[in-house]
Protein backbone atom coordinates (compact mmCIF):
# COMPACT_ATOMS: atom_id res chain seq x y z
CA UNK A 1 0.00 0.00 0.00
CA UNK A 2 1.43 3.36 -1.01
CA UNK A 3 0.98 5.96 1.70
CA UNK A 4 0.68 9.69 1.11
CA UNK A 5 1.12 12.26 3.87
CA UNK A 6 -0.32 15.68 3.05
CA UNK A 7 1.12 18.58 5.05
CA UNK A 8 -0.45 22.05 4.62
CA UNK A 9 2.15 24.68 5.46
CA UNK A 10 2.18 28.47 5.64
CA UNK A 11 5.28 30.34 6.81
CA UNK A 12 6.81 27.30 8.51
CA UNK A 13 10.47 27.75 7.52
CA UNK A 14 11.57 27.34 11.14
CA UNK A 15 10.26 23.80 11.45
CA UNK A 16 9.18 22.33 8.09
CA UNK A 17 12.57 20.82 7.23
CA UNK A 18 12.73 18.99 10.55
CA UNK A 19 9.09 17.91 10.24
CA UNK A 20 9.42 16.24 6.84
CA UNK A 21 12.83 14.63 7.43
CA UNK A 22 11.88 13.28 10.86
CA UNK A 23 8.71 11.77 9.41
CA UNK A 24 10.61 10.34 6.43
CA UNK A 25 13.25 8.77 8.65
CA UNK A 26 10.68 7.28 11.01
CA UNK A 27 8.73 5.66 8.16
CA UNK A 28 11.93 4.21 6.73
CA UNK A 29 12.96 2.86 10.12
CA UNK A 30 9.53 1.23 10.46
CA UNK A 31 10.04 -0.58 7.15
CA UNK A 32 7.52 1.56 5.25
CA UNK A 33 9.33 2.71 2.12
CA UNK A 34 6.54 3.16 -0.42
CA UNK A 35 5.31 6.61 0.53
CA UNK A 36 5.28 10.26 -0.42
CA UNK A 37 5.32 13.29 1.83
CA UNK A 38 3.47 16.09 0.03
CA UNK A 39 3.82 19.59 1.46
CA UNK A 40 1.33 22.17 0.21
CA UNK A 41 2.80 25.66 0.48
CA UNK A 42 -0.21 27.84 1.19
CA UNK A 43 1.02 31.29 0.20
CA UNK A 44 4.10 31.40 2.42
CA UNK A 45 6.11 34.61 2.53
CA UNK A 46 9.23 32.86 3.83
CA UNK A 47 11.43 29.96 2.62
CA UNK A 48 8.99 27.12 3.32
CA UNK A 49 8.79 26.13 -0.35
CA UNK A 50 12.55 26.37 -0.97
CA UNK A 51 13.40 24.26 2.08
CA UNK A 52 11.16 21.37 1.02
CA UNK A 53 12.25 21.72 -2.61
CA UNK A 54 15.86 21.26 -1.49
CA UNK A 55 14.87 18.12 0.44
CA UNK A 56 13.10 16.86 -2.70
CA UNK A 57 16.41 17.02 -4.57
CA UNK A 58 17.88 14.65 -1.99
CA UNK A 59 14.82 12.39 -1.75
CA UNK A 60 12.10 12.48 -4.45
CA UNK A 61 9.58 11.01 -1.99
CA UNK A 62 9.45 14.48 -0.40
CA UNK A 63 7.39 16.74 -2.66
CA UNK A 64 6.17 20.32 -2.44
CA UNK A 65 3.47 22.09 -4.41
CA UNK A 66 2.19 25.62 -4.19
CA UNK A 67 -1.52 26.09 -3.64
CA UNK A 68 -2.34 28.03 -6.79
CA UNK A 69 -5.81 29.13 -5.66
CA UNK A 70 -7.07 31.13 -2.70
CA UNK A 71 -5.28 30.50 0.57
CA UNK A 72 -6.71 28.94 3.70
CA UNK A 73 -6.01 25.78 5.70
CA UNK A 74 -8.98 23.90 4.23
CA UNK A 75 -8.13 25.00 0.70
CA UNK A 76 -4.54 23.83 1.14
CA UNK A 77 -5.72 20.45 2.41
CA UNK A 78 -8.17 20.13 -0.48
CA UNK A 79 -5.39 21.04 -2.93
CA UNK A 80 -3.26 18.27 -1.46
CA UNK A 81 -6.15 15.81 -1.66
CA UNK A 82 -6.42 16.62 -5.37
CA UNK A 83 -2.76 15.79 -5.98
CA UNK A 84 -1.69 12.92 -3.71
CA UNK A 85 -0.75 9.62 -5.35
CA UNK A 86 -1.15 7.03 -2.61
CA UNK A 87 -3.70 4.32 -1.83
CA UNK A 88 -4.25 6.05 1.51
CA UNK A 89 -3.56 9.52 2.84
CA UNK A 90 -2.80 11.03 6.24
CA UNK A 91 -3.28 14.72 7.04
CA UNK A 92 -0.28 15.83 9.12
CA UNK A 93 0.56 19.18 10.68
CA UNK A 94 3.63 21.15 9.59
CA UNK A 95 4.45 22.34 13.12
CA UNK A 96 5.66 18.90 14.32
CA UNK A 97 2.82 18.66 16.86
CA UNK A 98 1.87 15.20 15.58
CA UNK A 99 3.93 12.08 16.24
CA UNK A 100 5.59 10.17 13.36
CA UNK A 101 5.04 6.97 15.38
CA UNK A 102 1.29 7.54 15.11
CA UNK A 103 1.56 7.79 11.33
CA UNK A 104 2.97 4.27 11.36
CA UNK A 105 -0.01 3.11 13.45
CA UNK A 106 -2.38 4.79 11.01
CA UNK A 107 -0.64 3.04 8.11
CA UNK A 108 -1.36 -0.43 9.47
CA UNK A 109 -4.94 0.44 10.37
CA UNK A 110 -5.58 1.70 6.84
CA UNK A 111 -3.84 -1.28 5.29
CA UNK A 112 -5.43 -4.01 7.39
CA UNK A 113 -8.33 -2.84 9.56
CA UNK A 114 -10.50 0.11 8.52
CA UNK A 115 -11.28 2.74 5.89
CA UNK A 116 -10.27 5.53 8.27
CA UNK A 117 -7.77 5.94 11.10
CA UNK A 118 -8.83 8.45 13.74
CA UNK A 119 -6.63 9.43 16.65
CA UNK A 120 -7.82 10.95 19.89
CA UNK A 121 -5.75 13.04 22.25
CA UNK A 122 -8.30 12.54 25.02
CA UNK A 123 -8.63 8.82 25.65
CA UNK A 124 -6.64 6.43 27.82
CA UNK A 125 -3.14 5.97 26.44
CA UNK A 126 -2.95 9.37 24.74
CA UNK A 127 -0.33 12.00 25.57
CA UNK A 128 -0.76 15.77 25.35
CA UNK A 129 2.01 18.27 26.10
CA UNK A 130 1.46 22.01 26.70
CA UNK A 131 -2.05 22.32 25.29
CA UNK A 132 -3.13 25.96 25.89
CA UNK A 133 -5.75 25.92 28.64
CA UNK A 134 -8.29 28.21 26.96
CA UNK A 135 -8.09 26.30 23.68
CA UNK A 136 -8.44 23.04 25.60
CA UNK A 137 -11.69 24.18 27.20
CA UNK A 138 -13.10 25.29 23.83
CA UNK A 139 -11.94 22.03 22.25
CA UNK A 140 -13.68 19.83 24.80
CA UNK A 141 -16.92 21.82 24.56
CA UNK A 142 -16.91 21.69 20.76
CA UNK A 143 -16.22 17.96 20.66
CA UNK A 144 -18.90 17.28 23.27
CA UNK A 145 -21.44 19.13 21.13
CA UNK A 146 -20.41 17.15 18.05
CA UNK A 147 -20.77 13.86 19.93
CA UNK A 148 -24.17 14.95 21.24
CA UNK A 149 -25.41 15.86 17.77
CA UNK A 150 -24.21 12.76 15.92
CA UNK A 151 -23.83 10.10 18.60
CA UNK A 152 -20.38 9.06 17.35
CA UNK A 153 -17.75 7.55 19.65
CA UNK A 154 -14.95 9.83 18.41
CA UNK A 155 -14.26 12.54 20.99
CA UNK A 156 -11.56 14.43 19.06
CA UNK A 157 -13.19 15.22 15.74
CA UNK A 158 -11.60 18.68 15.56
CA UNK A 159 -8.05 17.34 15.30
CA UNK A 160 -6.78 17.49 11.70
CA UNK A 161 -4.40 14.53 12.11
CA UNK A 162 -6.37 11.62 10.60
CA UNK A 163 -5.97 9.00 7.88
CA UNK A 164 -8.21 7.83 5.03
CA UNK A 165 -8.20 5.32 2.21
CA UNK A 166 -8.09 7.13 -1.14
CA UNK A 167 -11.64 6.07 -2.05
CA UNK A 168 -12.93 7.63 1.18
CA UNK A 169 -11.61 10.99 0.01
CA UNK A 170 -13.48 10.57 -3.26
CA UNK A 171 -16.61 9.51 -1.40
CA UNK A 172 -16.50 12.62 0.81
CA UNK A 173 -16.44 15.15 -2.02
CA UNK A 174 -17.30 17.95 -2.58
CA UNK A 175 -15.33 19.80 0.09
CA UNK A 176 -16.84 23.10 1.21
CA UNK A 177 -14.61 24.21 4.10
CA UNK A 178 -11.97 26.79 3.15
CA UNK A 179 -10.34 27.12 6.57
CA UNK A 180 -9.82 25.08 9.74
CA UNK A 181 -13.41 23.87 9.57
CA UNK A 182 -12.04 21.29 7.13
CA UNK A 183 -10.80 19.45 10.24
CA UNK A 184 -14.38 18.45 11.09
CA UNK A 185 -15.78 18.20 7.56
CA UNK A 186 -13.62 15.25 6.49
CA UNK A 187 -14.13 12.90 9.47
CA UNK A 188 -17.82 13.75 9.92
CA UNK A 189 -18.57 13.10 6.26
CA UNK A 190 -16.63 9.84 6.37
CA UNK A 191 -18.63 8.62 9.37
CA UNK A 192 -21.98 9.89 8.10
CA UNK A 193 -21.38 8.27 4.72
CA UNK A 194 -20.78 4.87 6.23
CA UNK A 195 -17.02 4.31 6.07
CA UNK A 196 -15.47 2.16 8.76
CA UNK A 197 -13.02 3.67 11.22
CA UNK A 198 -10.81 2.78 14.14
CA UNK A 199 -9.97 5.14 17.01
CA UNK A 200 -6.61 4.98 18.76
CA UNK A 201 -4.84 7.12 21.39
CA UNK A 202 -2.24 9.47 19.92
CA UNK A 203 0.40 11.91 21.12
CA UNK A 204 0.36 15.67 20.62
CA UNK A 205 2.69 18.47 21.69
CA UNK A 206 2.26 22.19 21.31
CA UNK A 207 4.47 23.81 18.72
CA UNK A 208 7.77 25.24 19.93
CA UNK A 209 8.60 27.24 16.77
CA UNK A 210 6.42 29.83 15.06
CA UNK A 211 2.82 30.87 15.73
CA UNK A 212 -0.37 28.91 15.10
CA UNK A 213 -2.59 30.14 12.26
CA UNK A 214 -5.75 29.07 14.11
CA UNK A 215 -7.69 32.07 15.42
CA UNK A 216 -10.66 30.86 17.45
CA UNK A 217 -12.67 34.08 17.15
CA UNK A 218 -12.47 33.92 13.36
CA UNK A 219 -13.35 30.24 13.09
CA UNK A 220 -16.50 29.89 15.22
CA UNK A 221 -19.05 30.70 12.50
CA UNK A 222 -17.15 28.58 9.98
CA UNK A 223 -17.16 25.52 12.24
CA UNK A 224 -20.86 26.03 12.89
CA UNK A 225 -21.59 26.24 9.15
CA UNK A 226 -19.73 22.98 8.44
CA UNK A 227 -21.21 21.24 11.46
CA UNK A 228 -24.78 22.12 10.48
CA UNK A 229 -24.19 21.27 6.81
CA UNK A 230 -23.07 17.71 7.62
CA UNK A 231 -25.65 17.35 10.41
CA UNK A 232 -28.52 18.15 8.03
CA UNK A 233 -27.10 15.65 5.56
CA UNK A 234 -27.09 13.06 8.35
CA UNK A 235 -30.65 13.91 9.42
CA UNK A 236 -32.29 14.37 6.03
CA UNK A 237 -30.47 12.75 3.10
CA UNK A 238 -27.94 10.30 4.50
CA UNK A 239 -29.33 7.47 2.36
CA UNK A 240 -28.50 9.49 -0.74
CA UNK A 241 -24.86 10.03 0.22
CA UNK A 242 -23.91 6.82 2.05
CA UNK A 243 -21.55 4.38 0.37
CA UNK A 244 -23.31 1.51 -1.47
CA UNK A 245 -24.46 -1.21 0.92
CA UNK A 246 -22.41 -3.87 -0.86
CA UNK A 247 -19.11 -2.04 -0.39
CA UNK A 248 -17.16 -3.20 2.65
CA UNK A 249 -13.59 -2.66 3.79
CA UNK A 250 -11.03 -4.98 2.23
CA UNK A 251 -7.47 -5.34 3.57
CA UNK A 252 -4.93 -4.11 1.08
CA UNK A 253 -3.47 -7.07 -0.83
CA UNK A 254 -1.24 -6.67 -3.86
CA UNK A 255 -2.56 -8.47 -6.92
CA UNK A 256 -0.28 -11.35 -8.03
CA UNK A 257 -0.79 -10.19 -11.63
CA UNK A 258 0.18 -6.63 -10.75
CA UNK A 259 3.21 -7.84 -8.85
CA UNK A 260 4.37 -9.86 -11.83
CA UNK A 261 3.99 -6.84 -14.09
CA UNK A 262 5.93 -4.68 -11.65
CA UNK A 263 8.68 -7.27 -11.49
CA UNK A 264 8.86 -7.40 -15.27
CA UNK A 265 9.03 -3.59 -15.48
CA UNK A 266 11.79 -3.48 -12.88
CA UNK A 267 13.92 -5.68 -15.10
Amino acid sequence: MKLSVVIPARNEEGVIGQTVTALRDHLDQAGIHDFEILVIDDGSKDRTYEIVAAEHERDPRLRVLRNTGKNGFGRAVAFGLNHFKGDAVVIYMADASDSPADVVKYYYILRDEADCAFGSRFIRGSKVVNYPRFKLVINRIANFVIQLMFGFRLNDTTNAFKGYRAYVIEGCRPFVSPHFNMTIELPLKAMVRGYSYKIIPISWQNRTVGVSSLKLREQGSRYLYTLLTVWFEWLLVRQDTRRPAGEVFQPFVSSPVTSAVEQQESR
